[in-house]
């Protein structure tokens, strides 16, 4: 396979004892690409991506992230990656720069490091008189924010974003996503689910999973065109009406 590719996978299946939740995917990841990583409730792309993550063995098929074997080098995965889970993943009773810290020092980060990477993100995100607040006092589109750039902040290969944007208002998205854009030109591999297909067509490429299996994969464009539709939402329904099951 191509060096180029930072995430592949060759007939990934995950069956939870007669039930195929991940039914025999093929696909790979450029560096430094945004993929978008999309299907209904049940089609089985959480279950994909907790493999991807090292969370989960798979039952069957080959995949590798980060170069690392989802099989024999889940801590390495581990380690090269950042996550972002579509439930609220920092520490709400810990202050912004506690919750830096925390995630920082997980990976391993000097206390150099930590301290000159925080200033600078505090600056960004314009913090700097926030920092000793209680992440639970901030509103709801600052915490993705922030925990999109905690998901950052030692440097990963890859970050793996679950449906970052849930409940956010569409400005807040944007300004999201603008933060994903600065990311990928540096280099960070953005893998995403999303449910909002405003935001497919901000993806280099996309999947969509249906039932367990992957539909459809390609550039927003080359989907529409294959599919003769005039948006992603149209594109998404046609084949959404294939699937029969009702949860992930």
């Amino acid at each position: 396979m191509s060096s180029d590719y930072i995430i592949t996978a060759e007939h990934l299946t995950k069956k939870f004892g007669d039930f195929k939740a991940v039914d025999d995917i093929t696909f790979n990841v450029h560096k430094g690409e945004i993929f978008g990583f999309l299907g209904a409730n049940g089609a089985g792309k959480t279950t994909a991506m907790r493999m991807l993550c090292g969370l989960s063995i798979p039952t069957e098929g080959k995949a590798t992230v980060a170069g690392f074997d989802v099989y024999r080098q889940t801590e390495d995965i581990k380690k090269n990656i950042g996550y972002m889970s579509q439930k609220f993943s920092l520490y709400e009773d810990l202050t912004i720069r506690e919750n830096i810290r925390f995630y920082a020092g997980i990976y391993g980060k000097s206390n150099a490091f930590i301290k000159e990477k925080t200033a600078r993100l505090l600056k960004q995100l314009h913090l700097e008189q926030e920092a000793n607040k209680l992440v639970g006092s901030l509103p709801l589109g600052w915490k993705q924010k922030l925990a999109f750039s905690v998901a950052i902040f030692h440097e990963p290969q890859i970050v793996f974003l679950d449906e970052p944007t849930g409940g956010v208002d569409p400005v807040t998205r944007r300004e999201f996503w603008n933060m994903i854009y600065e990311a990928a030109e540096v280099g960070i591999t953005v893998f995403v689910t999303t449910h909002y297909m405003d935001e497919a067509e901000y993806c280099d490429r996309i999947s969509i999973m249906v039932d367990g299996r992957v539909e459809a994969l390609g550039s927003p464009g080359e989907l529409k065109r294959s599919m003769n539709a005039a948006s992603m939402d149209e594109v998404f329904l046609k084949l959404a009406r294939k699937a029969t099951r009702s949860a992930d």
